[in-house]
């Protein structure tokens, strides 16, 4: 892991493992909302059930952070990671009716939390890029 890539990796990969550490024991109401809104925009999602989901959610986000918290994982595993998880999460905004204003990609009051997950796609992208291309000017 290159020092540059620190700052990023230490406070998203914290967020990420934090949230997926709070998942963990979701059950009844708050997993049925919460695969409620992911199965809204990604109907395939309908399949699983709703405690299944909260787990595999909770998962993927340790995984994620404990990854990135990680520093002999390289930057680029976990940028293509950050980058797959954040454009999913975009993909939950522009699919969620009432996040964006009509016509537009602007948010609404309701959507700016998840606009703000578009943030992850460009970290995870300038992850990836910086190792990509420090590897072309090492050889």
């Amino acid at each position: 892991m290159k020092l540059t890539h620190a700052p990023l990796r230490l406070i998203i990969g914290a967020f990420f493992l934090n949230s997926g550490l709070g998942k963990r024991t979701l059950e009844g109401a708050a997993a049925e909302q919460l695969h409620g809104m992911a199965a809204g925009a990604l109907p395939q999602l309908r399949q699983i059930d709703a405690a299944r989901f909260a787990r595999l959610l909770s998962a993927s986000e340790i995984a994620l952070g404990a990854a990135l918290l990680t520093p002999f994982v390289p930057s680029l595993l976990g940028g293509l990671g950050l980058t797959a998880f954040g454009a999913g999460l975009v993909q939950l905004y522009v699919r969620t009716p009432g996040l964006r204003e009509p016509g537009s990609l602007r948010p609404t009051q309701a959507g700016v939390g998840l606009a703000k997950d578009s943030w992850l796609v460009g970290v995870g992208l300038t992850l990836v890029l910086d190792s990509l291309t420090h590897r072309r000017l090492v050889r």
